[in-house]
């Protein structure tokens, strides 16, 4: 029987009441959906969602994710209301600069928060990547008595989130891998920016995610009654996500705009404000809340004889399995065994003793394939590429809805929605997710991509047929200004390796960079194996460094990278024989040389050799803030054509004697 003294609905009030002050006070913001979906919040935070204020990270909890993130007043008043350290001054600060209560819900900001949200439909996507994480790691790690991993995510969405196209994606896989434990609380309020969705939204909702493979249920979204029988059929449901369409009025409370658009995106006003708190009988002053609505809040008690509780089923199994036990806590701690790098270091060694000349795609493969043997934490994946992209490997099992204990997914042609899941993998924690597609079809993920590196995610994206190289499927599947947008992201990491080596380096360090993601981008076509003395196989993963040289100080300087460096490097040497004193750097990651100390960039790259000329089959326009005024560019400045890769290659410039000629243009300049 409940303890409380307060209501469902004096208790739901607060969270309107504290969204309606903060959003009038920023004078900017969403009141709209947390006041239409508190009584949603109130049944499921109160009596079912199973955290602890005191220790966000627990990661026996349960995920709440606001996939409409607009209304991220919901979520911090949830937050405050509980227990969290989001003081009363931080909900008066909202949307203001350095507040832990910025506009849309940012993670790392707000203690609670799980997710970035915002761009709609990905917090949903989100959640699917953590159930999925829950699941495999349950069935890689609980056994018989012991159930570590048991927790629920749930998600609130809205229409916003529906209409967009990664909800497709990634609720037809949901389906398909019987995700038990997700739940997707979907704020069917009829409104969006425009007015009344009718106009434009008219989806059959329910047979829609019938057809995914979903149990859908539709309740009144302000009746506590149906929101809880809802709840309790949906954790009962063990083999499909659940879909729970709760019928709400936006804005709920506010006599004079809810229901409409008006109040979606806009302050109430403060007249609005007033007759909103007579409406609803709330009857105190901006920003307070009753103390013993506050009690009835408060959640630190629960949550601490939660993890309490679980702590203690974790003591028996670290007594039962002590060995999984110990994998199972490094790996939540995203720690790497502690004898990786030494191990990395001789992957690296056997691909350069190797000698091999191949495709660097293919040389992903085999890294994969080195590196799981010592990284089981590995969950990769494909977007129907996996015999293109070489992602699988010989001890790659998959992930289904009946064994879930694999670590592949194939991911289906859902670029965007493998992207957006990959990043809630992350969040949840027990894995390092990596996905390959196209380079080209990163543009499809591209929010998600840019979403992981916002959220400084240890995500590996891998990227082949990175060039106009990878021929005949023409312009359409040919990469050109892609690697330039992935390098100018912030807190992305890009490496795009000359080889076999340089690839095995690139990939050790997409594992050693555990605060954000990594693009791998490969070729399709075979690559010449570069020979390197020690010196110049250590400095590979500093970013860049001088492949071959000439003595004393150069005249000129070449800068490549990927596929070009070969030909970069016949190029360098004809130069040489024709007494030209040239320099080849090789800089198979940008990010990474621009990070070292200025002292090694200037013995790479000194500031007094003014000619120099880049290299690359991509945008031409990126490596000027290489070369200067003073240097060129051999690269891409239209799309490609549909040909045979060696043609193209010829066709636009990317041979050894038009690097030659270009070199001794720029030099007879100056």
């Amino acid at each position: 029987m409940s303890t409380r003294q307060t209501t469902r609905r004096e208790r739901a009030n607060a969270i309107r009441a504290l969204s309606m002050d903060a959003v009038q006070k920023a004078n900017s913001g969403h009141p709209g959906a947390p006041m239409g979906m508190a009584d949603i919040a109130e049944v499921l935070w109160n009596d079912y969602l199973s955290h602890n204020p005191v220790n966000p990270q627990w990661i026996n909890r349960d995920r709440f994710i606001l996939s409409n993130g607009h209304g991220s007043m919901l979520v911090y008043s949830l937050l405050h209301l509980s227990g969290y350290d989001l003081p009363i001054s931080e909900l008066q600060n909202f949307r203001q600069l350095h507040s832990r209560t910025p506009g849309h819900p940012e993670y790392g900001y707000t203690p609670g928060v799980e997710t970035t949200t915002g761009p709609l439909g990905q917090g949903l996507a989100n959640g699917v990547g953590m159930a999925i994480a829950e699941k495999t790691l349950a069935a890689q790690f609980n056994r018989p008595d012991h159930d570590i991993i048991d927790h629920f995510t749930y998600v609130f969405a809205g229409d916003g989130c529906l209409m967009e196209g990664v909800s497709h994606e990634v609720s037809s896989l949901a389906g398909t891998l019987g995700l038990g434990k997700l739940v997707v609380f979907y704020d069917d309020n009829g409104i969006s920016i425009d007015g009344e969705v009718q106009g434009w939204f008219t989806d059959d909702t329910t047979k829609r995610f019938e057809s995914y493979g979903w149990q859908v249920l539709a309740v009144d979204g302000h009746d506590a009654e149906q929101i809880n029988e809802a709840i309790k059929s949906a954790r009962a449901e063990t083999s499909r996500p659940t879909l729970i369409r709760c019928k709400t009025v936006i804005g709920f409370g506010s006599p004079g705009k809810s229901g409409t658009s008006g109040i979606h995106g806009a302050p109430l006003g403060a007249e609005e404000i007033e007759a909103t708190r007579k409406e609803l009988g709330w009857e105190h002053a901006p920003f307070e809340v009753p103390e013993a609505i506050q009690n009835d809040w408060d959640a630190r008690e629960r949550g601490f004889q939660a993890e309490s509780s679980w702590k203690e089923r974790m003591t028996r199994y670290e007594e039962a399995y002590p060995e999984l036990a110990v994998e199972l806590v490094r790996r939540l701690k995203g720690e790497l065994p502690g004898d990786f790098a030494a191990k990395a270091d001789e992957v690296v060694a056997k691909f350069n003793a190797a000698e091999e000349s191949l495709a660097t795609r293919k040389a992903s493969q085999n890294a994969i394939a080195a590196f799981n043997e010592v990284l089981p934490e590995l969950l990769g994946g494909s977007a129907d590429l996996t015999g293109s992209n070489l992602t699988m490997w010989s001890g790659s099992q998959p992930v289904s809805a009946d064994k879930a204990d694999g670590n592949y997914i194939y991911y289906g042609v859902r670029e965007f929605g493998m992207s957006a899941i990959m990043n809630g993998i992350a969040l949840h924690g027990g894995f390092i997710p990596y996905g390959g597609t196209f380079l080209i079809f990163m543009e499809y993920a591209r929010n998600a991509v840019r979403m992981g590196a916002l959220m400084k995610q240890q995500v590996i994206n891998v990227y082949t047929h990175d060039s106009i190289g990878q021929g005949e499927d023409g312009p359409t599947h040919q990469p050109v200004e892609q690697l330039s947008n992935l390098r100018t992201t912030p807190n992305m990491a890009v490496w795009r390796p000359s080889d076999a080596v340089e690839t095995a380096v690139a990939w050790k360090h997409a594992l050693l960079r555990s605060d954000g993601p990594t693009s791998l981008v490969f070729s399709r076509q075979g690559l010449p194996h570069q020979g390197r003395n020690a010196e110049q196989l250590q400095n590979i993963e500093r970013g860049g460094y001088v492949l071959e040289d000439c003595e004393g100080t150069p005249d000129i300087i070449v800068l490549a990278t990927g596929s070009e460096v070969s030909i970069a490097r016949d190029a360098v040497k004809t130069l040489h024989q024709d007494g030209v004193a040239a320099r080849l750097v090789a800089m198979p990651s940008v990010e990474y040389f621009l990070a070292q100390d200025a002292d090694y960039r200037e013995q790479v790259l000194p500031a007094q050799v003014r000619r120099r000329l880049a290299v690359e089959a991509g945008a031409a326009d990126y490596w000027y803030k290489f070369v200067g005024l003073d240097g060129d560019v051999i690269g891409m400045t239209t799309f490609g054509e549909s040909a045979p890769g060696s043609a193209l290659m010829k066709e636009f410039g990317f041979t050894p004697e038009n690097i030659v000629n270009r070199a001794k243009a720029l030099l007879s300049n100056g």
